[in-house]
């Protein structure tokens, strides 16, 4: 079993940045695939990124395509998401994940791919 802990969030003006981190622990790092997550007040939960384990490979939602990057450093064992121009509707619990398969651009993540989560960290962008 993987443990995830969120950092980085916190309360943001439209058009700020915020820089998520994720420390994971209990399995080799670079094995991973890393993910990030968000839910928002009476939303389902969605994808925002993910990434393959050396980092070449990464994805994003649409909604955050251009504004959002995922990184990793596997010799700090840390995945990261660099939020910039944030709206309001980024407005969320972003969760950090841990899988073991990397799919291309073109899938569509729905969370069940991974198999370890952490607990979130609150992410709010007022207008």
């Amino acid at each position: 079993q993987v443990q995830l802990v969120e950092s980085g969030g916190g309360l943001v003006q439209a058009g700020g940045s915020l820089r998520l981190s994720c420390a994971a622990s209990g399995r080799t790092f670079s094995t991973l695939v890393m993910g990030w997550f968000r839910r928002a007040p009476g939303k389902e939960r969605e994808f925002v990124a993910a990434i393959s384990r050396s980092g070449v490979g990464v994805h994003y939602a649409d909604s955050v395509k251009g504004r959002f990057t995922i990184s990793r450093d596997n010799a700090k064992n840390t995945v990261y998401l660099q939020m910039n121009s944030l709206k309001p509707e980024d407005t969320a619990v972003y969760y950090c994940a841990a899988g073991s398969i990397y799919y291309s651009s073109s899938y569509s993540y729905t969370g069940a791919e991974f198999d370890d989560w952490g607990q979130g960290t609150q992410v709010t962008v007022s207008s």
